[in-house]
């Protein structure tokens, strides 16, 4: 049976804490080291999207086709430098699509299932809330990342997090778990900052990783080329802190060996053509 991919959850009801910013950075760090990565764009906002250089304007099909129209997820997946599942504007209108269906809290996982066998890891990003969407990505999931911003207020959320996420596990999918809890806008010159991080590790211990993402005018420009931080500027401050954290999870799924630190995969540079998507081959 081939090896099934690891899926992994982005996820913080609270927004502006680098969620989207994390699960493209990630994806192309293990790109980077081998692994075959697919991104999934579960946010309205369509952010992720935007950041692989995607009009979704003019989207034709995306997320919202695959989880209210049932079209197969292989239709809407495009290559660009991550291989993605691209969201459009009407994904807003989802969770009410969905909100009348039986098993409204599946539709994801079985539009997984018939992709998992081509990737090492999918990577879902969540809109700022936990609804329908979030939920569903909770169920199709194996393990949860919680990009969190360093100070108080931004603590407070993770509570409620993770009671949705112990009732999902009681009622829906007993597997998915905190994967990793992940300190952001991190500034190590305030005191602030370095008690959140402190709290943080007092209450979750070695689920915190290592890694701390820190602040940069970098992570707002990379988007606007269409590009992943390793991509827009690889040598630097902000894509080391991402190559970091792609070691740390695969350290933590047991696939990390010492040869790894000499693999580099090129980056894929592909740039839309006649329009946005570029569908993937089969």
């Amino acid at each position: 049976m081939a090896r099934q991919a690891r899926v992994l959850v982005m996820a913080n009801q609270k927004g502006g804490v680098a969620k989207t910013t994390s699960t493209l950075s990630l994806a192309a760090a293990l790109h980077e080291k081998g692994q075959r990565v697919l991104v999934v764009d579960l946010d309205p906002q369509s952010n992720l999207s935007m950041s692989q250089g995607i009009d979704v304007e003019s989207l034709q099909d995306g997320m919202y086709d695959v989880l209210v129209k049932a079209l197969p997820i292989s239709d809407i997946i495009q290559v660009r430098e991550i291989d993605i599942a691209p969201a459009g504007i009407e994904l807003a209108g989802a969770e009410l699509a969905l909100s009348s269906m039986i098993g409204r809290e599946r539709v994801l996982q079985r539009a997984l299932e018939p992709v998992r066998s081509r990737y090492d890891y999918i990577i879902m990003d969540t809109p700022p809330s936990l609804g329908l969407l979030t939920i569903n990505a909770f169920v199709a999931g194996q393990g949860v990342i919680v990009p969190v911003q360093c100070e108080y207020l931004s603590l407070r959320g993770l509570a409620q997090l993770t009671q949705t996420l112990g009732q999902v596990r009681e009622h829906l999918n007993p597997e998915v778990e905190i994967f990793g809890i992940l300190p952001t806008m991190y500034d190590g010159r305030t005191m602030h900052c370095r008690e959140a991080v402190d709290v943080l590790i007092e209450s979750f211990g070695d689920v915190v990783f290592r890694t701390r993402v820190g602040k940069t005018v970098r992570f707002a420009e990379a988007p606007v080329q269409g590009k992943s931080i390793l991509a827009y500027d690889g040598t630097g401050q902000a894509a080391r802190w991402y190559r970091q954290l792609g070691r740390e999870v695969l350290e933590r799924d047991g696939a990390w060996n010492d040869d790894l630190d000499r693999v580099r995969r090129p980056v894929r540079d592909v740039r839309p053509q006649s329009g946005p998507n570029l569908r993937l081959a089969s």
